[in-house]
């Protein structure tokens, strides 16, 4: 039951294009009743995979500022693993309240980009150059080291967080933005799916599940992205982080 249900989430998951790491907590968790900080170590040992696929596919298509995403991505490594081990000192329940609350702040920012760009573009500024020099280095780590600490603590890529953070603060157009998120969630979901494996929090059979589960799907749901109605498309990249946050916060 638990490979079936993670290729039907690999297939939404490849449908809309999303790392889905927080909705696969929700299922395992509420679904499976998997222990919280078990649930936390799948989901982001699992995205490993899933990013470094993403990654290598972006920056073929000359989608990835490495030196933009190499900085944020040192930062987001200490983060992640100290957020992997803040967790573990944390209750369970409140871990899972967090990571509901988060994922749902994560729906509403992707409802604003998904369907209401204009009133962003309006009230943020969007530089027209890429940060460099000293600022780069310091705006990077700092920024690598808090979404990495987010995601390390609570689980979820924090995509919507980097995504935003790559366009305001350091000038990455839009397509080049969503390549650059991969590479830097690429060795966060490193550093916290080790911060956990060194606490004897990774299920092996329920990660082999897991991650089989989502790469068959994710290929079979990517197929039909394209032929999708674009609506249907967009209330599906929304509704996703949104179910996947309610679930975790109002399941039992």
């Amino acid at each position: 039951m638990l490979f079936l249900a993670m290729l039907l989430l690999g297939a939404v998951i490849g449908f809309v294009g999303a790392g889905g790491a927080g909705v696969t907590i929700a299922m395992l968790v509420v679904g499976f009743h998997v222990p919280m900080h078990e649930a936390l170590a799948v989901a982001l040992t699992a995205m490993i995979f899933t990013c470094l696929s993403g990654a290598y596919s972006h920056f073929k298509e000359g989608e990835v500022v490495v030196k933009t995403g190499a900085v944020l991505g040192i930062g987001g490594v200490v983060g992640s693993f100290a957020g992997a081990n803040v967790s573990m000192m944390l209750d369970a329940e409140l871990v899972r309240y967090m990571t509901s609350y988060i994922m749902l702040l994560s729906a509403v920012l992707l409802y604003l980009k998904v369907y209401h760009s204009d009133w962003l573009n309006a009230r943020f500024h969007f530089p027209d150059h890429l940060l460099d020099g000293k600022k780069l280095y310091l705006y990077g780590l700092l920024a690598g080291t808090v979404n990495g600490f987010i995601s390390g603590a609570f689980g979820i890529g924090a995509a919507a967080f980097i995504q935003l953070t790559l366009l305001i603060i350091f000038g990455v157009p839009l397509i080049q933005a969503i390549g650059t998120c991969m590479m830097v969630i690429l060795p966060i979901s490193v550093a916290g799916g080790l911060g956990y494996i060194l606490q004897g929090q990774l299920d092996l059979a329920i990660f082999l599940q897991t991650l089989v589960g989502q790469f068959v799907g994710a290929y079979l749901g990517a197929k039909l992205t394209h032929l999708a109605p674009r609506p249907v498309l967009k209330f599906c990249i929304v509704g996703m982080s949104t179910m996947g946050g309610v679930v975790l916060l109002f399941g039992v």
